[in-house]
């Protein structure tokens, strides 16, 4: 009797720890489980105040299909590092601009007297033999196995290319340059041979806040937005200093109902030049003059200015819309480099500057983005637009290309020189890319061996292209900056 007793007093006893344990346990547990809880929001939490430019910078973008964040990380880590790579190499490192044509629409403004304003200005002996010769080489493989050519009589017998090219060859050229004259741009082009158009070497003039603001930057927006958006009078743009106060009820809403009541074509074109203004406002965020000192400037990022001009209480609400709108601009340019691949990996075509083994490595960079781009799935579909009856989508191509080209004359009203410099170069980019994705036939059809009648790219277009896409990876890529110092300012 005795011996049951004393295993039931066993079990009851083993029961009872055994009970203690699991009881212990799960309140320690639930404990932490509720600790954990708690201190959730003070390390994940961010303040809407230091946050508002980024809350509703999230998810699909409109007139697409694509999100915010799939380009982020597309670009960040792929595009952005091998882009700006390419774009210190030679080829697309000078440029040549005429920044003294006059402004065709009102009288000229004093040109900006700050020092930042200044363009220098590339001597003509630091220019790569074959970029001076001429835009033709840049086609021919007999121009890599020329002797070195170092004066300029030399230079310009190269550019000549008649003892270096068939007769066929010749007369394609000539052919092509034909077809080039007569070709719809969608850019007001500079005359190459003006005695006033310079070469510019663009690592050594940054695009960065010069200090050029106020009326005369003013106007040159007000213009391309208020007689350049398909847009009438009557339908005001939110926060445009120029029009006149229409009271706390100015918010936009009225402007964005009348956008969405636009055809796809023209609300694309209005999103286009926004993400524009939207880029060269962050570069200039992104570079401002945070000291002068002795002899010594000091650049960086701003972001009080960069609030100012995003976060959405200061912009009441548009700073999301404008920076979505970059994003667009990112997309489309993207497309056009996804439609132009073929165009550059003919074997023949080679981006000449002289150096046969910079010019290979520059290529070959240039071929690994474009595969990069080919793998990205989310592509702006562009066959959406202008697909209507024939008639109507080529009186509205027309218009649209004829708007844009008048945007492209109004970039000779800028004041500040360099600020006119990245200005012309980053809309001949987006021209050039417009041009592109209106020439998919011509495209398709390009001979592998040969310069086709029916769609060729100059080099200033190519530089264009390639660095004004390059100026939209780098504002996203700032973009990421921003959300980690706006972090590291809680």
């Amino acid at each position: 009797m005795w011996r049951v007793t004393l295993k039931a007093f066993a079990v009851l006893l083993l029961a009872w720890f055994f009970g203690n344990f699991v009881l212990g346990w799960f309140q320690q547990n639930n404990v932490k489980t509720q600790t954990d809880h708690k201190e959730q929001p003070s390390t994940t939490t961010e303040s809407p105040a230091d946050q508002s430019c980024f809350c509703h910078l999230t998810g699909v973008l409109d007139d697409c299909f694509c999100d915010v964040e799939s380009i982020d990380v597309f670009n960040n880590f792929k595009i952005y590092p091998r882009i700006k790579r390419l774009t210190e190499k030679d080829y697309f490192r000078y440029y040549r601009v005429n920044l003294k044509r006059p402004c065709p629409f009102w009288p000229d403004d004093a040109q900006c007297a700050i020092k930042d304003c200044h363009v220098e200005p590339c001597p003509e002996s630091k220019i790569p033999v074959g970029i001076k010769s001429g835009n033709y080489n840049k086609y021919t493989q007999a121009a890599n196995t020329m002797p070195d050519m170092t004066d300029c009589e030399q230079a310009k017998e190269l550019g000549a290319i008649n003892s270096t090219l068939s007769n066929q060859t010749k007369k394609a050229f000539a052919d092509w340059a034909r077809h080039d004259d007569a070709q719809d741009h969608f850019c007001e082009l500079d005359d190459e041979t003006s005695p006033d158009a310079e070469y510019v070497d663009l690592l050594l003039n940054p695009e960065r806040f010069t200090g050029y603001k106020g009326p005369s930057a003013w106007r040159v927006w007000n213009s391309i937005y208020e007689e350049n958006c398909f847009k009438p009078r009557s339908v005001y743009r939110p926060l445009n200093p120029l029009a006149p106060s229409r009271g706390d009820d100015d918010a936009g809403e009225g402007f964005y109902n009348w956008l969405e009541g636009l055809c796809l074509e023209k609300r694309v074109f209005y999103r286009l030049i926004s993400g524009l203004h939207s880029s060269i406002n962050l570069h200039l965020c992104a570079e401002y003059l945070l000291d002068e000192g002795w002899g010594r400037s000091v650049w960086g990022p701003n972001v009080q200015e960069f609030r100012q001009r995003f976060d959405t209480a200061e912009t009441k609400g548009e700073g999301t819309r404008r920076l979505k709108n970059l994003y667009f601009l990112y997309l489309i340019e993207l497309r056009a480099l996804y439609k132009v691949a073929p165009y550059f990996e003919r074997a023949f075509v080679n981006l000449y500057t002289g150096n046969v083994q910079e010019d290979s490595a520059t290529k070959e960079l240039l071929l690994q983005i474009f595969n990069e781009i080919r793998a990205f799935p989310m592509h702006f579909d562009e066959k959406s637009m202008f697909a209507g009856h024939k008639t109507e989508a080529k009186i509205l191509k027309e218009e649209f290309r004829l708007h844009f080209k008048n945007i492209s004359r109004i970039m000779d009203c800028v004041g500040c020189s360099k600020c006119r410099l990245w200005g012309k170069m980053q809309t001949q980019g987006l021209g050039t890319a417009l041009k592109i994705l209106f020439s998919e036939k011509e495209i398709q059809n390009l001979p592998e061996h040969s310069p086709s009648k029916g769609f060729q790219l100059t080099r200033p277009e190519i530089v264009a292209l390639i660095n004004g896409f390059a100026r939209l990876s780098t504002s996203i890529h700032q973009l990421h900056n921003f959300r980690l110092l706006l972090k590291e300012n809680r």
